[in-house]
Protein backbone atom coordinates (compact mmCIF):
# COMPACT_ATOMS: atom_id res chain seq x y z
CA UNK A 1 0.00 0.00 0.00
CA UNK A 2 2.95 2.34 -0.50
CA UNK A 3 1.04 4.12 -3.29
CA UNK A 4 -1.57 5.29 -0.78
CA UNK A 5 -1.84 8.99 0.04
CA UNK A 6 -3.74 10.14 3.14
CA UNK A 7 -4.60 13.81 2.83
CA UNK A 8 -7.06 16.50 3.84
CA UNK A 9 -10.35 16.14 1.97
CA UNK A 10 -11.49 18.71 -0.56
CA UNK A 11 -15.00 19.64 -1.68
CA UNK A 12 -14.46 17.50 -4.79
CA UNK A 13 -14.03 14.42 -2.52
CA UNK A 14 -17.43 14.79 -0.82
CA UNK A 15 -19.43 12.58 -3.24
CA UNK A 16 -16.94 9.71 -2.82
CA UNK A 17 -16.96 10.12 0.96
CA UNK A 18 -20.77 10.12 1.09
CA UNK A 19 -20.89 7.03 -1.13
CA UNK A 20 -18.68 5.18 1.38
CA UNK A 21 -20.80 6.42 4.32
CA UNK A 22 -23.90 5.04 2.59
CA UNK A 23 -22.35 1.71 1.63
CA UNK A 24 -23.22 -0.42 4.64
CA UNK A 25 -26.44 -1.50 6.38
CA UNK A 26 -26.46 1.42 8.85
CA UNK A 27 -25.42 4.05 6.34
CA UNK A 28 -27.89 2.87 3.72
CA UNK A 29 -30.71 3.69 6.14
CA UNK A 30 -29.48 7.15 7.11
CA UNK A 31 -27.55 8.67 4.20
CA UNK A 32 -29.00 10.27 1.06
CA UNK A 33 -26.20 10.50 -1.52
CA UNK A 34 -28.65 11.76 -4.17
CA UNK A 35 -29.14 15.01 -2.14
CA UNK A 36 -25.69 16.63 -1.96
CA UNK A 37 -26.72 19.95 -0.34
CA UNK A 38 -26.53 18.88 3.34
CA UNK A 39 -23.16 17.22 2.78
CA UNK A 40 -21.80 20.29 0.99
CA UNK A 41 -22.91 22.54 3.89
CA UNK A 42 -21.38 20.18 6.44
CA UNK A 43 -18.12 19.98 4.51
CA UNK A 44 -17.84 23.79 4.37
CA UNK A 45 -18.28 23.97 8.14
CA UNK A 46 -15.79 21.16 8.81
CA UNK A 47 -13.24 22.58 6.39
CA UNK A 48 -13.41 26.06 7.99
CA UNK A 49 -12.85 24.73 11.53
CA UNK A 50 -9.17 24.32 12.52
CA UNK A 51 -10.22 21.74 15.12
CA UNK A 52 -11.47 19.40 12.38
CA UNK A 53 -9.54 17.28 9.92
CA UNK A 54 -11.56 15.36 7.37
CA UNK A 55 -9.11 12.97 5.76
CA UNK A 56 -9.28 10.76 2.71
CA UNK A 57 -7.10 7.91 1.57
CA UNK A 58 -6.43 8.09 -2.16
CA UNK A 59 -4.90 5.52 -4.46
CA UNK A 60 -4.43 6.03 -8.19
CA UNK A 61 -6.78 9.04 -8.13
CA UNK A 62 -9.55 7.09 -6.38
CA UNK A 63 -10.84 7.82 -2.86
CA UNK A 64 -10.68 4.49 -1.02
CA UNK A 65 -11.04 5.49 2.63
CA UNK A 66 -11.99 8.32 4.95
CA UNK A 67 -12.19 9.41 8.56
CA UNK A 68 -12.80 12.58 10.51
CA UNK A 69 -10.42 13.65 13.24
CA UNK A 70 -11.65 16.22 15.78
CA UNK A 71 -9.33 17.89 18.27
CA UNK A 72 -10.92 18.59 21.67
CA UNK A 73 -9.06 20.73 24.18
CA UNK A 74 -10.10 20.04 27.77
CA UNK A 75 -9.37 20.74 31.40
CA UNK A 76 -9.62 17.15 32.65
CA UNK A 77 -6.55 14.94 32.83
CA UNK A 78 -4.43 18.01 33.50
CA UNK A 79 -5.52 19.85 30.39
CA UNK A 80 -5.16 16.95 27.99
CA UNK A 81 -6.23 17.52 24.41
CA UNK A 82 -8.07 14.55 22.94
CA UNK A 83 -8.49 13.50 19.35
CA UNK A 84 -11.81 11.96 18.41
CA UNK A 85 -11.88 9.63 15.40
CA UNK A 86 -15.25 9.40 13.67
CA UNK A 87 -16.83 8.15 10.45
CA UNK A 88 -14.12 5.66 9.53
CA UNK A 89 -14.90 4.01 6.22
CA UNK A 90 -12.96 1.87 3.78
CA UNK A 91 -14.19 1.24 0.25
CA UNK A 92 -16.05 -2.06 0.05
CA UNK A 93 -13.53 -3.77 -2.26
CA UNK A 94 -10.59 -2.96 0.05
CA UNK A 95 -12.03 -4.02 3.39
CA UNK A 96 -9.70 -6.49 5.08
CA UNK A 97 -6.70 -5.23 3.07
CA UNK A 98 -5.00 -3.34 5.91
CA UNK A 99 -6.18 0.06 4.71
CA UNK A 100 -8.29 0.61 7.84
CA UNK A 101 -5.27 -0.01 10.04
CA UNK A 102 -3.25 2.47 7.99
CA UNK A 103 -5.98 5.09 8.36
CA UNK A 104 -6.23 4.64 12.12
CA UNK A 105 -2.46 4.66 12.60
CA UNK A 106 -2.26 7.82 10.50
CA UNK A 107 -4.91 9.42 12.75
CA UNK A 108 -3.04 8.39 15.91
CA UNK A 109 0.20 9.86 14.57
CA UNK A 110 -1.57 13.07 13.49
CA UNK A 111 -3.07 13.36 16.99
CA UNK A 112 0.36 12.86 18.53
CA UNK A 113 1.82 15.46 16.18
CA UNK A 114 -0.88 17.92 17.26
CA UNK A 115 -0.05 17.39 20.94
CA UNK A 116 -2.95 15.18 21.94
CA UNK A 117 -2.58 12.97 24.99
CA UNK A 118 -5.42 10.61 24.07
CA UNK A 119 -7.23 9.28 21.02
CA UNK A 120 -10.79 8.08 21.39
CA UNK A 121 -13.53 6.87 19.09
CA UNK A 122 -17.05 5.60 19.08
CA UNK A 123 -18.47 2.69 17.15
CA UNK A 124 -22.09 1.68 16.77
CA UNK A 125 -22.95 -1.09 19.22
CA UNK A 126 -23.97 -3.38 16.35
CA UNK A 127 -20.57 -3.21 14.62
CA UNK A 128 -18.94 -6.12 16.43
CA UNK A 129 -16.35 -6.70 13.69
CA UNK A 130 -15.27 -3.05 14.01
CA UNK A 131 -14.98 -3.46 17.79
CA UNK A 132 -12.56 -6.36 17.35
CA UNK A 133 -10.64 -4.32 14.78
CA UNK A 134 -10.22 -1.36 17.17
CA UNK A 135 -9.21 -3.63 20.04
CA UNK A 136 -6.52 -5.21 17.82
CA UNK A 137 -5.18 -1.69 17.26
CA UNK A 138 -4.86 -1.07 21.00
CA UNK A 139 -8.14 0.69 21.78
CA UNK A 140 -9.98 -0.35 24.94
CA UNK A 141 -13.75 -0.36 25.35
CA UNK A 142 -13.46 1.72 28.52
CA UNK A 143 -16.67 3.77 28.48
CA UNK A 144 -20.35 3.48 27.67
CA UNK A 145 -21.56 6.11 25.22
CA UNK A 146 -24.94 7.78 25.07
CA UNK A 147 -26.59 9.79 22.30
CA UNK A 148 -29.73 11.83 22.07
CA UNK A 149 -31.17 12.69 18.68
CA UNK A 150 -32.35 16.29 18.34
Amino acid sequence: MSDLEIRRATAADVPAIVAMLADDPLGAARETPDDPAPYERAFAWIDADPGQHLAVAERDGRIVGTLQLTFIPGLSLRGTTRALIEAVRVHRDLRGSGLGSQLIEWAVEEARRRGCGMVQLTSNATRTDAHRFYERLGFAASHVGFKRTL
